[in-house]
């Protein structure tokens, strides 16, 4: 073998090891931890479900109501959570970009122009030959850079990306929040306006039954305490107005609020209203249950602990020496007018190795609070996990349920609808005394009001359903789990 081919080889054997060095990086690589998951959600037995199968839809379209449409374009655009979570967003773009400008040499451009008097009372006697008078000029191209041998900025750009990541999933979480409480709210809003109606028209038929009383009384057919008793119970049904008033009064400020609308607005606008329908919403038959790992609160846990994993690789790279190359290339001379001459031309490069020997273990600490800080987000990405899928659980139920109590809640209804009728006809024939029609009455009207409040629930269950389910999913999982 020649000596032109041995030196080769062992500027090979040097450069190697320098470099499978810099394609390392400290600390571990991330994994998905490993989870217990169902295999596939419960099927659901319900053809008259709709099976909303696209991550990309807008679920409250469901609901067939063009008002409740334009309300939640409003929230998305104007409410303050949502304003907050993209400046957080821009925030961590911008700390990403600071991360990733550590990986590159920093160059900055230096001019300096100085002039100086020395004094001649000084303790130290000035040579007759230099001038009191001094001028110095100098520029200079500076540059400085550090070597990511053991990755420790690879490892701090990673977390940055994650970091990023999570906040961008922590804002769909907002957005899925804001939709679904923004619907929530707007059915609650409806319901009361329908309860108030059912009022009314208990009240409309107190009152006419009043002036029937008066009429009765005028000719002896009953007495004052039979008048005063009927007062009574249309002061009652009065109170129980002004109660559903408020209540609606204060669920439409709520709602406003929410919509991020001014001060003003709060105070005189009203929301509008429609008629949302009752729908009902299923998962796909065989849909694969991790696609529940695509929810945006938990893709924010999951970056979250990405980005603890990666810091540890950061804090372990600290126990190894770190490179810096630095240097310059100008000019320096008394007088300007020869600054950018060849004799004034100044450099200097320079490398700067950094080896921690004694430090009373503050980098095992580092390394030890990293990966801690690394398990607590672990123990709370599964236990978010965990929360999820019983998330899903509880909406599928409570879809379940709302609809059968509806479903009975709207036969009770219909039952005492007819027995309020019966009870009237009755009460004018004389046969029913006035206690057996307040009775009737009474029930019927509680029944009116369960079963509004019952297709609010049913609705409100929907919007449960899609927020568990993290908005949706796309059309192209669905086709490959079937």
């Amino acid at each position: 073998m020649s000596s032109k081919m041995k030196r080769k080889l062992n500027a090979v054997a040097v450069l190697l090891p320098a470099c499978l060095l810099a394609a390392c990086a400290a600390g571990p690589d991330y994994k998905r931890p490993d989870m217990a998951l169902p295999e596939a959600w419960p099927v659901q037995q319900d053809e008259s479900a709709h099976k909303a199968n696209s991550a990309d839809e807008q679920w409250w379209h469901l609901y067939a109501d063009t008002t409740l449409d334009r309300l939640e374009e409003e929230a998305l655009a104007h409410n303050s959570d949502i304003q907050v979570a993209a400046a957080r967003v821009l925030e961590m773009q911008a700390q990403a970009g600071i991360s990733r400008a550590d990986l590159y040499p920093t160059v900055s451009a230096h001019m300096m122009g100085s002039r100086t008097k020395s004094t001649l009372a000084g303790a130290v006697p000035r040579p007759a030959t230099l001038p009191r008078i001094q001028n110095l000029s100098h520029t200079s191209l500076d540059a400085s850079y550090e070597l990511d041998l053991w990755g420790k900025l690879r490892r701090a750009s990673e977390a940055a990306r994650a970091d990023l990541l999570s906040a961008e999933s922590a804002q769909e979480t907002v957005r899925l929040t804001l939709t679904a409480q923004v619907a929530q709210q707007y059915f609650t809003l409806v319901a009361l306006d329908a309860q108030e109606t059912a009022v009314n028209r208990l009240l409309a038929s107190r009152q006419e039954r009043i002036d029937l009383n008066r009429k009765q009384l005028a000719v002896g057919l009953i007495s004052e305490y039979d008048l005063h008793q009927a007062e009574a119970d249309v002061a009652a049904v009065q109170s129980q107005l002004v109660s559903i008033s408020q209540a609606r009064n204060k669920q439409e400020t709520a709602l406003t609020l929410l919509l991020g609308r001014s001060p003003r607005e709060v105070m005189t606008a009203s929301v509008q209203r429609g008629n949302p329908s009752l729908p009902v919403a299923t998962v796909p038959e065989g849909l694969p249950s991790d696609l529940l790992l695509r929810r945006p609160d938990l893709r924010d846990a999951e970056q979250r602990l990405v980005a603890m994993n990666a810091r540890i690789g950061v804090a372990r790279a600290q126990y190894f020496p770190s490179l810096a190359l630095t240097g310059y290339v100008g000019g320096e001379s008394v007088a300007f007018s020869d600054l950018f001459t060849g004799p004034a031309r100044i450099f200097q490069f320079a490398a700067n190795i950094t080896q921690p020997i004694f430090n009373a273990g503050r980098v095992g600490y580092l390394v030890d609070a990293a990966e801690a800080r690394r398990d607590q987000v672990l123990i709370q990405y599964k236990q978010a996990v965990a929360n999820a899928f019983g998330d899903v659980r509880n909406a599928l139920s409570a879809q379940d349920a709302a609809r059968q109590v509806l479903a009975y809640e709207s036969a009770r209804s219909d039952a005492l609808e007819s027995a309020y009728k019966q009870a009237g006809l009755r009460y004018e024939a004389g046969i029913a005394s006035r206690l057996e029609l307040l009775d009737v009455e009474r029930n019927y009207l509680q029944a009116q009001l369960n079963r509004l409040d019952a297709e609010r629930a049913q609705r409100s269950a929907v919007a449960d359903l899609f927020k568990a389910l993290g908005g949706g999913w796309q059309k192209q999982a669905v086709a490959k789990a079937q």
